[in-house]
């Protein structure tokens, strides 16, 4: 599936890759908040010693910044975008539409779902965007 980005979209992920050395293969635009997805194996570069990497880019693009990995699959792919949430199953069922049912451990469902919804949205958005996926249900 081919991701459409935005200009700003655009922008980041030049930014972004002039700043880490990593280049995103998408990008969230959401407020204060950018969501990279990161190519396999290279989220250990974004993220720098100590995190020192990604806490230098979101100091000079202002904003905080969230890292997905990429993956070869859908069921790995949404696994990684609910992280750091400990994910134990991802299962895509293909009824009537595609959906992704998430097995999480009761201690890590407010991790999955976020403050007021936000990392399952993404979650949602991504798995959508990559992978056709039209929903992602925590069970």
């Amino acid at each position: 599936m081919r991701v459409e980005l935005s200009d700003e979209a655009r922008r980041y992920i030049g930014r972004f890759d002039e700043l880490t050395g990593v280049t995103p293969t998408d990008c969230l635009v959401e407020g204060d908040r950018l969501v990279f997805v990161v190519p396999a194996g290279e989220m250990a570069a974004a993220i720098g010693q100590a995190g020192e990497t990604v806490t230098e880019a979101e100091r000079r693009l202002d904003k905080s910044i969230e890292l997905v990995e990429d993956a070869d699959t859908a069921e790995a792919f949404v696994a990684s975008t609910l992280a750091p949430a400990a994910v134990n199953a991802v299962t895509i069922s293909e009824q009537n539409d595609r959906v992704a049912y998430v097995e999480v451990p009761e201690a890590d469902r407010g991790v999955a779902i976020g403050a007021e919804g936000a990392n399952i949205e993404t979650a949602r958005r991504l798995a959508e965007r990559h992978y056709d996926v039209d929903d992602v249900q925590l069970t």
